[in-house]
């Protein structure tokens, strides 16, 4: 019996740190995270009403910030053209969040245990990342093209103006998918 228990739940942990297989599909998501402990529908739907940032833009940043994996990391430097060496940021997770940011995070919402490879942790950061741009910069809490490209500059870059390519292309990816996100989980009753 503790065999058969144990084996359960390893399977079930190890559904639960993978990604879902149809990330372009938020149906999908949905329908492979439905569980009773792991529910993405339900987690992303109460950053929604707590944040007033729409789902679709929510799951997007995710996407393009980690494609769903928990445990994203950005790739290493190389030293002499081939060792691998520092990571070029702290960013971590499916939110692909800085330390710092991260640490701020905690404190300004008392969630102290919260984990950057959980996606229920995430995706709170996410919309409380976002809800902040829209007070700090103006941005509308619907306009996900400028919501990515503030998550992506930081509030000071974004002020500035300082948008490299890399974050312009960044936003406009991320854009589209919430468009078609949208259309899906309209499309299939989320």
């Amino acid at each position: 019996m503790r065999i058969a228990f144990s084996v359960a739940l390893l399977l079930l942990l190890s559904a639960c740190a993978s990604a879902p297989n149809r990330i372009n599909n938020a149906c999908a998501i949905f329908e492979q995270r439905s569980g009773l402990f792991n529910n993405w529908s339900r987690e992303a739907r109460k950053v929604e009403r707590e944040f007033g940032v729409p789902v679709p833009i929510l799951m997007a940043t995710i996407y393009t910030e980690s494609g769903f994996r928990s445990n994203a990391r950005p790739p290493r430097t190389k030293l002499l053209g081939f060792i691998p060496w520092k990571r070029q940021s702290s960013a971590y997770g499916y939110a692909q969040a800085l330390d710092g940011t991260w640490m701020e995070y905690q404190r300004a919402t008392g969630r102290w245990s919260a984990r950057r490879s959980d996606f229920g942790d995430a995706i709170h950061f996410v919309g409380w990342y976002h809800h902040r741009s829209s007070v700090k910069n103006g941005i509308p809490r619907n306009d996900s093209y400028k919501l990515y490209l503030a998550y992506y500059t930081g509030h000071a870059g974004y002020a500035r103006g300082s948008f490299t390519s890399t974050a312009r292309k960044g936003a406009q990816r991320s854009a589209a998918i919430a468009q078609r996100y949208e259309a899906q989980l309209r499309s299939c009753g989320y």
